[in-house]
């Protein structure tokens, strides 16, 4: 018999290279939260993979990016730590787009990471299904030129192509183990960073690109309804979206309050899903003006 593995993974890559989407691929269930624009990862979410010979928990971490805010370089240090804790690595790197100087920049982090502290690294090129096999081919050529890998494999999160054998490749990776979480667990979140999470998800559809960098959700308040009958039990959840400028809260309210109603059904669907009960969602947007470059700020949002 092979013996039982078990051990936690990081997928890593720059903004918007189909972290967050393989992470949940891998679940088979949404524990991290996916967007078109990018930078929208901002806690180090484990999703739990299992197979009847190994557990797989992985750790979604934000895109490493050249920073320009207090904001950004804490961002950036989430990642390096979490990379110094993991069994294996992920390195994310899309399909569609060409391989450029954020790719190199971690490519290099990844090799002092491989001197220093030997792990293996799993190069994975994303979004297949966005391209022709003459493209994948070429990009899969690319990633074999700019780095030493353990492996390289092509998926599509999507498209749920090759993703089972992206799982098998991350486990054949991870030490021997007895189980470290047991079945029915797919994820350690806590409650409140995921409500959040899916708040700040259902935020961010369809806004400027700017917004989702300046784009924080605090849950303020979960507490049961009281009085309800048996059966009918409703939980109130407060909830505060700030964003640092007028403009942006008036982006986030919408047209006479349309779009914040959009958002809070939207995210109330999702939190009910998560719960599993119903939900009374309370959205209330504010104004925490440069909140990025303000330390105080970002300690009072939990950065």
């Amino acid at each position: 018999m092979t013996a039982y593995r078990a051990g936690f993974a990081a997928l890593v890559g720059r903004p918007n290279a189909g972290k967050s989407t393989l992470t949940n691929a891998l679940v088979g269930s949404k524990v991290a939260i996916t967007s078109s624009k990018p930078q929208t990862t901002r806690h180090p979410i484990r999703g739990i993979s299992n197979t009847e010979s190994a557990q797989l928990i992985l750790v979604d971490t934000p895109g490493l990016h050249k920073p320009r805010t207090l904001l950004g370089k804490r961002l950036n240090d989430v990642v390096r730590e979490t990379l110094l804790d993991v069994d294996v690595i992920g390195f994310c790197l899309p399909a569609d787009e060409l391989i450029g100087p954020g790719d190199q920049f971690i490519a290099r982090e990844l090799a002092e990471i491989r001197r220093g502290r030997r792990r293996p690294i799993v190069a994975i090129a994303t979004k297949i299904d966005t391209v022709n096999r003459d493209r994948v081919a070429q990009h899969l050529m690319a990633i074999d030129a700019l780095g030493e890998w353990d492996d390289i494999v092509p998926c599509s999160a999507t498209k749920d192509e090759q993703v089972d054998v992206v799982r098998e490749v991350l486990m054949k990776h991870l030490p021997e183990s007895p189980q470290l979480y047991p079945d029915d667990v797919i994820t350690d979140e806590p409650q409140l960073v995921m409500i959040a999470e899916l708040v700040r998800e259902a935020a961010l559809e369809g806004v400027r690109d700017e917004m989702p960098h300046s784009l924080a959700v605090v849950v303020e308040e979960m507490v049961p309804r009281e009085g309800r009958a048996p059966g009918k039990e409703l939980l109130d959840v407060r909830v505060n979206v700030y964003v640092e400028r007028d403009s942006q809260k008036a982006i986030i309210i919408g047209r006479a309050g349309a779009r914040l109603r959009e958002v809070g059904t939207n995210a109330r669907v999702e939190i009910e899903r998560v719960l599993g009960q119903r939900v009374y969602l309370d959205l209330h947007v504010k104004i925490a003006k440069d909140w990025q470059r303000d330390p105080n700020q970002l300690s009072k949002l939990g950065f």
